[in-house]
């Protein structure tokens, strides 16, 4: 009840919930009052006054000034009177604190200057600038321009470009159509007013001429030093007068070109600078002609922000404090201090040193507001806290000695004595009468704590803290009672398993019967959280003197130290047992190629973990970029032993990125595989395989056509990849050889006058790289391009079956009289008074002599012919038949 008391009536000094902040204000605004806000949380409440540049303002009954809670309220407000920097002090009867400082400002735009325009003149094709002036503002215009009329605005499209710094209009090249009166369109925006005034028209003429093209002029160029604050957007503005129309680029000439950059052509934008933003940047403008460059600085700044603050303190009187305040930014931000709103300097007990505040002897006047202030010209950040220096009569109200004092026999107890008193209390221990000091079972430490070692039943009784200082003395007893000792019973062994086994520690205590057992586990003296365990992890019994562990599906991370605790509230007892889990090896570690063969590579690595069983034997796995999946490779030797850390990896593709993992195993089964080898490529070897899939055939008239299936990225062994062809007509002795580059191509095509059709052809085919030939293919036969049938079917019969359909029977052509292979034939047929051209057709396939034909029109005449096909095409046709179908 006392503590609930105490925090319930505690007071603190002002701590700032609500501050001002800077506010813009529109002249001619319908709001008829501004409020800058303010709020603080103290108790007593806080009172409050405001500075404007520096000087209290009178808040009178009739003023224009009126403070409403903490708010000022300026009604009427007026440019002359009121703009400046405002800053608000909080007060109550613990201290003072000032706010940040905020800024009232008037935004305004005039109008345009009534006088009237100069007109342009100027050649076609040539650049021109307008010149926007605009009129006294506040704060930054946007601008836009008009043509001839509202709201016939001008696009920015690369020959265009109106300026967001001056407001001036650049056309790099002029047009006929550019023709006509220009006005400036300035529009200001403060918080959801918008105001706009437009300048008088200025009128461009042109000068007709042939145009000449000239090389690019920067003409819009941003400064030499751009400032910007972090986190700011930043913008350079670059436009040139050429013709052809400039393109514009940018490129940062020192360091890194940041990702967040939005380089639009006229335009570089940073949306958020950062301070690897600050360097030397270029713009370039170029054409057909020529260019043109233009270099600046962006140099950025940071405001104050905190890196290290003050925080309430409670210091005991007499006592020495040191409080710091650390701030970054650009420039390096200077620090003061300020004690209840006024500046504090270095003076008798204090020492005021940039960010450092230190008091010698704290006296109760010390007590107070305290600010740190962090200040550069960008901006102003301010830290407070309240310092209260306490003188207090010792007293246990809060922490009393402990009433009842349970301690193990032969063990030891702490007792300690902790009143609240300030400045710090003289602590003296009795047991009854009895004066106890420093011995070889009684220590009282520095801060008044007592300990008792070795514990026997004459310990029994009670125990006086007693406490005094310089305002007063007070005293706590407890009484202390000796218990049984905690003993381990029967201890946990260690023990020696393997992966995925189960196991049981045991783990028995004796205890006081008076009071309760609880048991804890740990493993490498981390507690065991059986929640978090996954299952693994169970206690075995329920029993209250039994604290056996179970662990189930063993793994690797399960070996190593676990120790039971049996613990009561005086005293505990512990042992320890090893558990070592045996499973497959650990990853091999460092894996390293070097003498990279063509078909070879040799591996080294270090040894893994073995995970208490001896590594039997390693593997090599490798991959290629042609497959994502690991495959054993062959090695030399063909066993690796398990104390190897070297082996050759052999029978790999010339030519090939690979990488390569080791994986160990043992009796316990092939472990986790090692990080990935860097990739490397083999050299490369002359190929070693002959293209597959030869043959060929068709093509047009006087033709050989060879082809082949591409040889895959595999068996291409090296670079300059292609194919060697070789043919000769069957049955001559010469070869012609012809050379066709590229993996990926898959014909030949050899066009000769002399080559009859159908001839047959011996052809074979080898690969080649920049290494070498490879093998050659088997030879295989290929038929030059065929001739269409020179000859036609004869005797050809049609008759007619149903309404709709007919057959068609003929004598077929000798297969003597057709150069190439005969396909089939081909039924045309038309209705009488039609055109062949427009006859339909039905084809068959092999060497049959007839047809049925259907989807016929009925009672109708139809002529028929037949054709024999090759792949060459369609012979001549027979003579035509005639076939009349029935009625339906």
């Amino acid at each position: 009840v006392w503590c609930q008391a105490q925090s319930g009536t505690r007071s603190y000094g002002p701590v700032f919930e609500e501050q001002p902040s800077h506010t813009l204000f529109p002249e001619g605004s319908a709001e008829e009052k501004v409020t800058l806000s303010c709020r603080a949380r103290a108790n007593p409440p806080a009172t409050y006054r405001w500075k404007m540049n520096g000087t209290e303002l009178k808040l009178e009954p009739d003023s224009r000034y009126r403070l409403v809670a903490g708010d000022l309220v300026i009604s009427n407000p007026v440019k002359a009177k009121d703009s400046g920097s405002y800053q608000c002090v909080a007060s109550n009867s613990r201290g003072t604190v000032v706010s940040r400082e905020a800024s009232l400002r008037f935004g305004f735009l005039q109008e345009f200057s009534a006088e009237e325009r100069d007109p342009v003149k100027i050649t076609e094709g040539w650049g021109v600038m307008f010149t926007c002036s605009p009129p006294p503002h506040y704060p930054g215009l946007s601008y836009r321009w008009l043509l001839n009329e509202f709201p016939n605005f001008i696009p920015a499209d690369g020959r265009r470009f109106i300026s967001q710094t001056t407001g001036n209009l650049y056309i790099a090249k002029t047009e006929a159509s550019d023709l006509g009166n220009y006005s400036c369109f300035a529009t200001s925006h403060i918080d959801f007013i918008t105001k706009s005034v437009f300048s008088k028209f200025s009128r461009l003429s042109l000068a007709a001429e042939d145009a000449r093209q000239f090389a690019p002029s920067i003409k819009a160029r941003f400064p030499a030093d751009t400032y910007a604050l972090t986190g700011q957007a930043v913008t350079l503005e670059c436009f040139a007068f050429g013709n052809p129309v400039p393109r514009i680029k940018w490129r940062k000439l020192d360091g890194p070109q940041s990702s967040k950059w939005i380089g639009s052509e006229p335009l570089l934008q940073i949306q958020q600078a950062e301070f690897q933003d600050e360097g030397t940047y270029e713009c370039e403008a170029e054409n057909a002609k020529g260019r043109d460059t233009h270099q600046g600085r962006i140099i950025i700044h940071a405001q104050p922000d905190w890196l290290d603050v003050i925080s309430d303190t409670e210091a005991d009187i007499g006592s020495d404090l040191r409080w710091s305040c650390a701030a970054s930014g650009k420039p390096r931000p200077t620090v003061r201090w300020l004690r209840n709103g006024q500046p504090l300097t270095s003076q008798n007990r204090i020492e005021v040193s940039g960010g450092e505040l230190r008091f010698s002897k704290l006296v109760l006047e010390d007590s107070g507001m305290y600010q740190c202030v962090a200040e550069n010209k960008h901006g102003t950040v301010y830290a407070s806290a309240e310092l209260t220096v306490q003188a207090l009569a010792p007293d246990f109200r809060l922490n009393p000695v402990k009433r009842l004092i349970p301690a193990a026999r032969s063990g030891k107890v702490i007792i300690p004595c902790q009143p609240r008193a300030a400045p710090k209390a003289d602590v003296l221990w009795t047991k009854g009468t009895e004066l106890l000091v420093n011995s070889s079972r009684v220590t009282i430490t520095a801060d008044g704590t007592l300990i008792l070692q070795n514990i026997s039943k004459s310990d029994e009784g009670k125990y006086t803290c007693f406490a005094n200082n310089s305002m007063g003395k007070a005293n706590s007893t407890g009484i202390l009672s000796v218990r049984d000792a905690t003993k381990i019973t029967l201890a946990p062994s260690s023990a020696d398993i393997n992966v995925g086994e189960n196991l049981t520690l045991q783990c028995h205590a004796s205890h006081d019967p008076t009071m309760d057992l609880t048991f804890t586990w740990s493993l490498d003296d981390f507690p065991i959280d059986f929640d978090k365990s996954e299952g693994h992890y169970r206690r075995a019994s329920t029993k209250e003197a039994i604290g056996d562990l179970s662990i189930s599906n063993a793994q690797l991370r399960h070996s190593g130290r676990y120790t039971c605790t049996a613990q009561t509230v005086v005293d505990s007892a512990s042992e320890s047992a090893t558990l070592t889990v045996r499973g497959p090896p650990g990853p091999p570690g460092g894996v390293v190629v070097r003498d990279i063969g063509d078909t070879s590579v040799q591996l080294s690595w270090s040894r893994g973990f073995d995970n208490h069983s001896p590594i039997a034997r390693y593997l090599i796995e490798a991959r290629t970029l042609l497959s994502s999946q690991w495959k054993q490779m062959r090695t030399n030797p063909v066993n690796i032993e398990g104390n190897a850390e070297t082996a050759q990896v052999v029978n790999l593709i010339p030519w090939m990125d690979y990488e390569f993992r080791v994986l160990a195993s043992n009796i316990l089964g092939i472990g986790e595989p090692s990080l990935p080898s860097s990739k490397i490529r083999t050299k490369e070897a002359a190929p070693t395989v002959a293209p597959s899939g030869l043959g060929g055939g068709g093509g047009a008239p006087n033709e050989l056509i060879i082809t082949w299936t591409p040889t895959l990225r595999d068996y291409q062994n090296g670079d300059g990849f292609g194919y060697l062809v070789s043919f000769r007509r069957k049955g001559s002795q010469a070869w012609l050889r012809a050379r066709v580059p590229h993996a990926e191509s898959l014909h030949f095509v050899y066009r000769n006058e002399s080559i009859a059709p159908y001839t047959p052809f011996e052809v074979k085919i080898k690969a080649y790289n920049r290494k070498g030939e490879g093998p050659e293919s088997l030879t295989a036969i290929v038929y030059s391009a065929e001739e269409e049938p020179k000859v036609a079917p004869y005797r050809v019969i049609a008759k007619s079956v149903l309404s709709s359909e007919m057959d068609v029977s003929w004598e077929p052509v000798e297969q003597g009289e057709v150069t190439g292979v005969l396909l089939g034939y081909e039924i045309r047929y038309w209705k009488d008074g039609d055109k062949e051209e427009a006859a339909d057709r039905v084809r068959t396939a092999g060497l049959v002599t007839s047809a049925h034909v259907t989807g016929l029109n009925p009672n109708t005449n139809y002529h028929v012919s037949v054709r024999a096909y090759n792949r060459a095409g369609t012979g001549p046709p027979s003579a035509s038949t005639n076939v009349t179908t029935t009625r339906p």
